[in-house]
């Protein structure tokens, strides 16, 4: 019998991700994997690595993991399309988005 080892695989449903890991200021401290009220991260198997999004389509953007990352740009939240916040400034008609 062959020996194996076990995997995880995201499930991927849709090509969204409830948050997007900059690798450089992200250290794998796993703060994000302990606060999500979902499980919707693993840790990462490489240490120093950002955590794996194995559910993202069971995010249900609460925000709790970027809001208490203790690393300021580690993560941004990437809320889904319909739910960004748009708004003009008046004075130079650019518009922005959150």
């Amino acid at each position: 019998m062959s020996q194996q080892k076990p995997t995880a695989l995201p499930n991927i449903i849709t090509p969204s991700s409830p948050v997007i890991f900059n690798p450089d200021i992200c250290n794998g401290c796993n703060h994000c994997v302990e606060v999500c009220q979902i499980d919707v991260y693993i840790p990462n198997p490489e240490k120093g690595k950002p955590p794996i999004i194995l559910h993202p389509d069971e995010c249900w953007y609460c925000g709790c993991c970027a809001n208490d990352c203790p690393r300021p740009g580690a993560m941004k939240f990437n809320w889904p399309l319909q739910s960004r916040g748009y708004w003009k400034n008046k004075a130079t008609g650019e518009i922005h988005q959150i």
